[in-house]
C-alpha cells in the first residue's frame, strides 16, 4: 500500500474576471501561479467571452457570490497573498474593498480598465471607488494609460512618476510599480520602476520586438503575488515576476489569431529559476 505525502504548497488568491480564451484573467492568473509553485484560488467576479482578438461581452456576478467565494476561501485556507485584477463595476470595487477588511496579508491591485484590444473592462463609475480600495495595497501595478486616467499623470518623467506616486500614497498604497511597455520614452529599452515611500528602483530590460503581449499585465501582477506567497521581499518578487513575464512574452503561445503570453514558458527562465 502506497501512503500519500501531503505537501504544503504556499496559497495565493486571484479576485478577478474570467479571460475565455486563457491568455488573460483568472485563466492567466492561476497558471502562472501554478507555474511559479503556488496554489492558486479565485474569487471570480465576473465572465467575459474574449478571445485573442477582443472582448465579446463581459457578465459580473452579484455581490453576495463574489463575497460568498472570498468567505469559503478565507475560512479555510492560509492565504499568502492577494491579486486583484478586473473588477468591472463599482459595486465589485467596493465588495471586494470589503472583503479585504478581514485579510491582512499582501495585496497587489492591478487596476484593469481597459484591455489590450481597446475595450472597456471597468466602468467610468468604478473609479472613484478604486481609490479606496487601494488603501488595500501592498503593490499597484498600473500601466500607462491606467496611471493617466487615475491620476491625470502620464508617467514617462520623474517628475511625473513622483506626482503619480504620491497620489496613490495618498490614497493609502504602500508601493507602485509604474510599467513602461507603452512608454516610449526610452526607446528600445523598457523601464519598469517601483516607487515606495523609501525611493525607486528601476528594472531596465530590451524591448521585445512584438505585439503578442495579450495577458502580459494579468500574468505580471499574479507573478509577482506568487512569489509573495513565497516570501520574498517586495523588490525581488517584482524583479523575479519581471523576468517570468519577459520569458512569456519572448517565447509567446501561438494559440488564435493573435496570439498570448506563454504561461509555460520553458528554456533559459525555467521555474527553477524561480524556486531559488
Amino acid at each position: 500500500m502506497i501512503r500519500p505525502d501531503p505537501q504544503t504548497p504556499p496559497y495565493a488568491l486571484t479576485i478577478a474576471s474570467s479571460d475565455s480564451g486563457g491568455g488573460a484573467g483568472i485563466q492567466a492568473d492561476l497558471k502562472t501561479m501554478t507555474r511559479l509553485g503556488v496554489y492558486g484560488g479565485s474569487v471570480i467576479v465576473g465572465v467575459t467571452s474574449q478571445n485573442t482578438r477582443g472582448v465579446r461581452s463581459t457578465h459580473v456576478l452579484p455581490s453576495e457570490e463574489i463575497r460568498a467565494q472570498f468567505d469559503a476561501i478565507h475560512d479555510d485556507f492560509d492565504i499568502g497573498a492577494v491579486k486583484l485584477g478586473m473588477l468591472a463595476t463599482a459595486d465589485a470595487v467596493r465588495t471586494v474593498d470589503d472583503c479585504l477588511d478581514d485579510y491582512d496579508g499582501a495585496v497587489v491591485i492591478d487596476p484593469v480598465m481597459v484591455a489590450a484590444s481597446g475595450d472597456r473592462l471597468l466602468e467610468l463609475d468604478a473609479i472613484d471607488a478604486y481609490t479606496d480600495l487601494f488603501a488595500q495595497a501592498t503593490l499597484v501595478t498600473p500601466n500607462a494609460d491606467e496611471t493617466e486616467e487615475l491620476t491625470g499623470e502620464w508617467p514617462d518623467s520623474d517628475d511625473a512618476r513622483d506626482a503619480a506616486a504620491s497620489q496613490f500614497f495618498e490614497w493609502g498604497a504602500d508601493a507602485v510599480l509604474f510599467k513602461g511597455g507603452h512608454v516610449a520614452e526610452n526607446g528600445d529599452e523598457i523601464r519598469d520602476i517601483l516607487v515606495t515611500q523609501d525611493g525607486s528602483q528601476t528594472f531596465a530590460s530590451p524591448r521585445i520586438d512584438t505585439e503578442t503581449t495579450h495577458g502580459s499585465g494579468c500574468t505580471l501582477s499574479s507573478a509577482i503575488a506568487a512569489r509573495l506567497a513565497r516570501g520574498d521581499d517586495l523588490s525581488t518578487a517584482v524583479e523575479r515576476g519581471i523576468s517570468f513575464v519577459r520569458a512569456a512574452i519572448e517565447r509567446p503561445a501561438a494559440v488564435g489569431e493573435n496570439g498570448s503570453v506563454n504561461h509555460l514558458v520553458d528554456g533559459e527562465l525555467t521555474i527553477e529559476e524561480f524556486d531559488n
